[in-house]
């Protein structure tokens, strides 16, 4: 007997001796693209139909085939067909409701690839009339909502799911796109929460859902008054953000076990023995290998719960016992192929493992320290466009965390100790840190590692201005909590005092290069003044009276570099052009630098002469210090505990507006691959064959 082969919805016998047969759905396809009803010569058509496998390549395919003039021909029948489909989503029977969502999946997108390149055509025209828009889509978002709320079947939830983010991303720009305008009034934000907040609906959706509100959110933010953004803001339930902090948490953790799974490849295999053998001239090339896609979506759902509501601040410091205890979902989770911006939601395995068998520190994971890792991978490479645009919306967040009070009040807690171990870029000046010997500290200083880390990683030729001021500010931010609250936090400041000293020393070797594209001055005026913010607070904030002796030692050791910058921001500001006065700002700036280095170098010269001695140990020179304090006049300056707070839509609305429009781009294509696969749907429902 001849095999039976299935290709582009025909069946056709591999003999050949006849012509090819195509499958009933497609026939029935057919009549739908001509301007004939088809229910008057088949009563039964429009119920018939959702009985039927639905094709989606042939239908889409289908659809894009037309130009916009012939579709505008079948106009009716298309309208008959959603409106159809609307109808289905109320049936008893789940095989037609998941044929009529899949169907309104293939018409969305198939009507919208021809909004793309014809002129005035209208998408919600073509796909249900205007004179019925109002009510059709009144009726489809209320069919979606209470089949996400309904204690049915995980599959029709998911699709239902994949159908709502597949009207969100139809444009590029999620704004441009007016079907949004009736998610906005029929709002299914309720049934999102409702997802997050139980254990099994968010094991098996919630990706998805917290990755549809981080878009639904993004709609016309700056424009008009979005629903979205204001139910976020004021979502005190306990256990909805905490379920919203899981999910992220989750995915977060699977981009962190996957880099390292992929570092010990790397560590063992043959590149690091011939590595090894060479020695570290290869470390670059090999670190730009261990290369995972960053997930920005699920880091824009962190972002907008952060800084849109205070109560999920909270949630950044809950350790989730849940993490250790989930158990893979009784459906698989399709694999998403991967993309260039990471929209990928988290296999199966990150439920089951999570991070906890991760680290050494298993009790004491929260989302805050999964966060804090994923940003050390993430910015350690900033050339690669996409991990950059990560870089800068992880520090967004951080600088969000930094300025709120009751985040401050966590990250400095005492009673809170946490081992963090961070990424660290492989550098052939310093070796490579044993996680193991890593102190359990307040989570602040993970933080701090976190921004000296980046300073002394990123001092090259491609210079991220932008993420070094960031950086600063945060640090900035931080210092101003301790100042305000007398916290005086134990850390290791030599090392955040030598890497702003050696920014600084950068900025001058390679001021040429830097000025025709910086604003070089903005960034050291900074950093001069965090300086000047522990010559003249850090009495109150650092631990112990030594450690504000060693500040005046590293200052004193290093005066050389701020004699060269005094030189360098005296010598631009005394010459007419456009860097006057941001160089002069700088030379004022130093002021107390300068004093303490006037002040004491002499007397350090003194102690050698009289003692006989050619080099001053570091306790000589603290001794000289401690000894002369009293003579040593400086200057009050104000406003070095102040700071500009952050303002998403005044500075950072062009980012954002790029960054959403990869993530819809991106979401449509992982919808497009591989996550309207019906096997699973009818392995379910096999009620019917």
């Amino acid at each position: 007997m001849a095999q039976t082969e299935k290709k582009g919805g025909l069946l056709r016998k591999s003999s050949a001796s006849k012509k090819p047969l195509k499958e009933k759905v497609v026939l029935m396809y057919d009549e739908i693209f001509t301007t004939e009803d088809p229910s008057k010569s088949n009563p039964r058509f429009w119920e018939e139909l959702f009985l039927m496998k639905v094709n989606l390549e042939y239908l889409e395919g289908k659809l894009e085939a037309l130009d916009g003039e012939e579709l505008m021909k079948i106009k009716d029948n298309i309208n008959c067909l959603f409106q159809h489909c609307i109808q289905a989503l109320g049936e008893e029977h789940p095989i037609r409701v998941v044929n009529a969502l899949q169907t309104l999946c293939a018409l969305i997108r198939g009507v919208h690839q021809k909004n793309k390149s014809t002129s005035g055509f209208d998408i919600i025209n073509m796909l249900v009339g205007f004179d019925k828009a109002e009510l059709c889509m009144k009726n489809l978002m209320e069919s979606l909502d209470s089949l996400l709320c309904a204690e049915g079947s995980e599959s029709l939830k998911s699709l239902c799911l994949k159908l709502l983010l597949c009207l969100v991303t139809v444009t590029d720009n999620i704004s441009q796109n007016t079907i949004l305008e009736y998610v906005m009034i029929n709002s299914i934000f309720e049934a999102i929460l409702q997802i997050l907040s139980s254990p099994l609906s968010r094991r098996e959706h919630g990706y998805d859902a917290v990755v549809l509100l981080a878009l639904l959110v993004n709609y016309r933010k700056y424009e008009s008054v979005n629903p979205y953004i204001v139910k976020l803001s004021i979502v005190d339930d306990e256990a909805t953000l905490n379920g919203m902090g899981l999910v992220i948490a989750q995915a977060l953790s699977e981009y962190n076990r996957q880099y390292k799974d992929k570092e010990e490849e790397h560590q063992s295999g043959f590149f690091s023995a011939l590595t090894n053998m060479v020695g570290s001239m290869f470390i670059a090339d090999a670190d730009e290998k261990i290369s995972v896609q960053t997930n920005e979506a699920i880091l824009l759902a962190l972002y907008e719960a952060v800084h849109l509501n205070r109560n999920f601040i909270t949630v950044l410091a809950q350790s989730h016992p849940e993490m250790g205890l989930m158990t893979t979902p009784t459906s698989p989770i399709p694999t998403t192929p991967v993309t260039p911006l990471g929209t990928t939601p988290p296999s199966s395995d990150v439920i089951s493992s999570a991070e906890l068998p991760l680290d050494a520190d298993v009790q004491t994971s929260n989302l805050l320290i999964t966060f804090l890792k994923y940003s050390s991978i993430v910015m350690q490479d900033t050339k690669d466009e996409h991990r950059l645009h990560s870089g800068k919306l992880c520090l967004i967040i951080l600088t969000c965390i930094a300025e709120d009070q009751y985040a401050n009040a966590f990250l400095h807690d005492d009673n809170m100790n946490f081992r963090v171990n961070l990424h660290r870029m492989p550098m052939r000046h310093r070796k490579k840190a044993a996680d193991k010997n890593l102190p359990c500290r307040p989570l602040v200083c993970a933080v701090l590692d976190l921004m000296v880390e980046f300073i002394v990683t990123h001092m090259m030729k491609e210079f991220p201005m932008d993420l070094y001021i960031r950086c600063i500010q945060i640090v900035h931010k931080l210092l101003c909590y301790q100042k305000k609250c007398r916290v005086r936090l134990h850390y290791t400041w030599r090392e955040l005092w030598s890497a702003l000293i050696n920014l600084l020393k950068f900025l001058m070797s390679n001021e040429t290069v830097l000025l025709a594209k910086h604003n070089i001055f903005t960034l050291a005026l900074m950093v001069v003044n965090l300086f000047n913010m522990f010559i003249t607070y850090g009495d109150t904030f650092l631990p112990t009276p030594s450690s504000y002796d060693e500040l005046y030692y590293e200052i004193i050791r290093m005066h050389q570099n701020f004699d060269n910058l005094y030189s360098m921001v005296l010598r631009i500001s005394t010459n007419a052009g456009q860097w006057k006065e941001p160089a002069s700002k700088v030379t004022h700036a130093l002021v107390n630098i300068r004093a303490i280095i006037n002040h004491f170098n002499p007397k350090i010269e003194s102690y050698a002469a009289v003692n006989h001695i050619s080099q001053l140990s570091e306790d000589q020179v603290l001794e000289v210090v401690r000894s002369n304090y009293d003579t040593l006049t400086l200057k009050l300056q104000d406003g070095l505990d102040q700071y500009e707070r952050y303002s998403e839509q005044h500075k950072e609305a062009a980012f954002f507006k790029e960054l959403v429009r990869s993530i819809s781009i991106n979401v449509r294509k992982n919808l497009a691959f591989n996550t309207l696969s019906q096997e699973l749907l009818l392995k379910e429902f096999s009620t019917i064959s």
